[in-house]
């Protein structure tokens, strides 16, 4: 089965935040696990590269965009290495193959007469390259960046939006799960229902974007540009081969709330009238909150990930930006409360078993693990719940509420050592319980870092390595009995060492 993931493509006007971080974990976490059960997965991300803010910030620079963006993408490229997420490709839209698609995609559009010529006179917001009406205003200023948005009239080519309100209506009331979540789908329906109007496609005040096609005056407005990504990518992302034959409409997109109007209004649309399918999903997150306030690169709220990284591994940070926000809503994030799920969790509920169990085993049972699962065992019915919850949960994209049922597991294999008492059993020579009892808790922490690995890929083979147990971490693993008899078991070193001071990473 086909598993095709994006993130939006980040612009590249300033460094990553934890806001962009916080998408490609999201999207790493869902690409992970789908290939942890066999499916055929691939994950995009990458840099939308055009527009007039580049090429504002570039002049300031001295540079021309391309040496300006040639800079920049690095930085991007390099995020996510640093967050342990294995995307497939990583696109850039001043590719040479993207450009080519995206003048081939908007010249069907044109030739099948969706596209008109017309004058365009209103109001335009730099900072996000989006054009607003006076209604869609707050108090007269851009509702994401709350600048005073730029009175623009020039001749543009427009794309008969309009046209596709029904085409658009029965789409969303054919798949009542087509935006994730619910009320995410309700916001784009109701956008739609209340009237579409036609857009501009093209700009022809700049120079920085890729040409229209049938008039080279003109440069493709950089949002249409930018949601062919999704599309043109599959066509030279492997050399030789075009993946749309096998990967396309198997395609769900994360994005964030501020964009959904364009990936969940014009971009099925655009897809309709260049004759291809559309998405098969797409599923919209909230914002990381700083104070309330949005993170974001143009308020200057920013925090840098790799900053946090530096100090509490990468794993914590994933581990962190998941458990705290329930992924699909708004919610606040800071360094204290990362470092306080850190202390508490991480080390405490999960490292600390980890410790506990290995240490048992090699002093109860000269650091070989019995083998002793036992039909009667309550640890069966915890990972059976936790392989069929987990997938089921993150089919959803419930990324969060995944990493629940998953702790809910840590914490019952704590409590199941509070209430065999594993010391108690040694002192009273209760043999096979013993046995029964330290098994459970190795096949336990065994399923539980095999569930994990999406999340923190860095920590499941440690513990798994801890344990003496192989590194395969096919989904199927995630059932009770499959620890392994080994040997030679020493106490564990503690996953997470102790950070003295969030201020460190402030």
């Amino acid at each position: 089965m086909p598993f095709y993931l994006t993130t939006p493509i980040y612009y590249v006007n300033a460094t990553p935040h934890i806001g962009n971080a916080y998408t490609t974990i999201a999207a790493d976490v869902l690409s992970r696990h789908h290939r942890q059960r066999g499916h055929d997965t691939f994950f995009l991300t990458g840099t939308d590269e055009h527009g007039s803010k580049i090429a504002r910030v570039a002049a300031e620079q001295g540079l021309e965009p391309q040496d300006f963006v040639d800079r920049m993408a690095p930085q991007w490229q390099e995020l996510p290495k640093r967050l342990s997420a294995t995307p497939d490709f990583f696109i850039r839209t001043s590719d040479e193959g993207h450009k080519a698609v995206v003048q081939e995609f908007l010249q069907r559009i044109y030739d099948a007469g969706e596209i008109y010529e017309g004058t365009y006179d209103g109001l335009y917001c730099t900072a996000c390259e989006s054009f607003y009406t006076e209604a869609e205003l707050v108090g007269g200023r851009c509702p994401q960046h709350g600048t005073v948005p730029e009175r623009v009239e020039e001749k543009n080519y427009f794309f008969r939006l309009s046209a596709y309100q029904d085409r658009l209506l029965a789409l969303y009331d054919e798949n009542p799960e087509y935006v994730l979540p619910r009320f995410r789908y309700n916001e784009a329906r109701s956008f739609i229902a209340g009237g579409l109007d036609d857009i501009s496609v093209s700009r022809a005040s700049q120079r920085w974007g890729i040409p229209v096609p049938w008039d080279t005056d003109q440069v493709i407005y950089v949002w249409v540009d930018a949601l062919i990504n999704y599309w043109s990518a599959l066509t030279y992302a492997r050399e030789g081969e075009d993946l749309r034959e096998t990967l396309w409409p198997d395609v769900r997109h994360l994005l964030g709330k501020d964009i959904l109007k364009f990936h969940c209004v014009i971009w099925p649309a655009l897809l309709l009238a260049a004759g291809y399918e559309v998405p098969k999903q797409l599923f919209v997150h909230g914002f990381l909150l700083l104070d309330e306030r949005k993170i974001s690169k143009s308020v200057g709220n920013v925090i840098d990930p790799l900053d946090l990284i530096d100090v509490y591994g990468v794993d914590p940070v994933r581990f962190y930006l998941l458990r705290e926000v329930q992924f699909g809503h708004d919610g606040n994030v800071s360094v204290q409360g990362l470092h306080d799920r850190y202390e508490r969790e991480l080390g405490n509920d999960l490292g600390n078993l980890l410790s506990r169990t290995t240490a048992m085993v090699s002093r109860y049972r000269d650091g070989r693990i019995p083998d002793a699962p036992w039909d009667e065992s309550p640890i069966n019915e915890v990972i059976t719940e936790l392989q069929v919850e987990v997938a089921s949960r993150l089919d959803r994209f419930d990324l969060t509420g995944a990493l629940e049922k998953i702790w809910e597991a840590v914490r019952g294999l704590n409590a199941y050592v509070e209430s065999q008492a594993p010391w108690v059993l040694a002192r009273e020579g209760e043999q096979t319980r013993l046995d029964q009892t330290l098994y459970d808790l190795v096949d336990g922490l065994r399923a539980v870092a095999i569930a994990l690995a999406a999340y923190l890929p860095e920590t499941a083979p440690r513990i798994l390595g801890a344990l003496g147990q192989p590194g395969d971490l096919a989904w199927n693993g995630v059932a009770y009995g499959g620890a392994l008899p080994a040997g030679d078991i020493e106490p564990a070193s503690p996953l997470y060492p102790r950070v003295e001071s969030p201020a460190a990473a402030a």
